[in-house]
């Protein structure tokens, strides 16, 4: 008894400022210096409606807009709950032919110049919201051409989307999807 009560004690301490007091303050903190970041990174449409996360990929196939990275999810369906990679390794004859026709079909839907990495391979996690510039540049003129627009024109977004590296350092240039086919719904022809 003289050893169970103080361990009973520390538990509940424990319990409190572990599993009540640090899980408020760290989300209290969050809420109060990045409201946008805790809320979700919640992206809105032209309508006022919130369209998707800012941090999770979105199916996009309509040649009007920018295509995301392919998708390793189960069902490549940018799932959250079915996340992972594909964990097939460049020597995987599966791997292979699934980018081989992922080049394949981007030739034939218009995609201009050597094919980025980042549009026939999945991203680590399947969900991933981003493309390197070269990925979007490559998909200017098939989203021009479906939309009505100027290259120029479809070009100016994507650029106005480009996110420098993570505090100047970190990761590369990057383009949202979501934000840039967010604008370009919103774009008059």
């Amino acid at each position: 008894m003289k050893e169970i009560r103080p361990a009973l004690l520390m538990l509940l301490l424990f319990s409190i400022v572990c599993g009540g007091i640090y899980p408020a303050v760290v989300t209290g903190l969050a809420q109060a210096l990045f409201p946008h970041q805790a809320m979700g990174s919640f992206i809105t449409g032209s309508a006022g409606k919130v369209v998707g996360s800012a941090l999770i990929g979105q199916p996009f196939s309509d040649p009007k807009y920018l295509w995301p990275r392919p998708s390793a999810t189960a069902d490549f369906s940018y799932n959250p709950l079915a996340s992972g990679g594909s964990n097939a390794g460049p020597t995987n004859p599966y791997y292979q032919k699934t980018v081989d026709e992922r080049m394949q079909w981007l030739h034939a839907a218009g995609v201009g110049g050597p094919v980025a990495a980042d549009l026939v391979q999945a991203s680590g996690s399947g969900l991933d919201p981003h493309v390197t510039p070269q990925a979007a540049k490559s998909q200017i003129h098939r989203i021009a051409l479906a939309r009505g627009l100027s290259d120029e024109k479809v070009a100016n977004i994507i650029a106005a989307h480009l996110e420098d590296r993570q505090f100047g350092f970190m990761g590369a240039p990057r383009v949202n999807v979501l934000a840039v086919n967010v604008e370009l719904d919103t774009m008059i022809r």
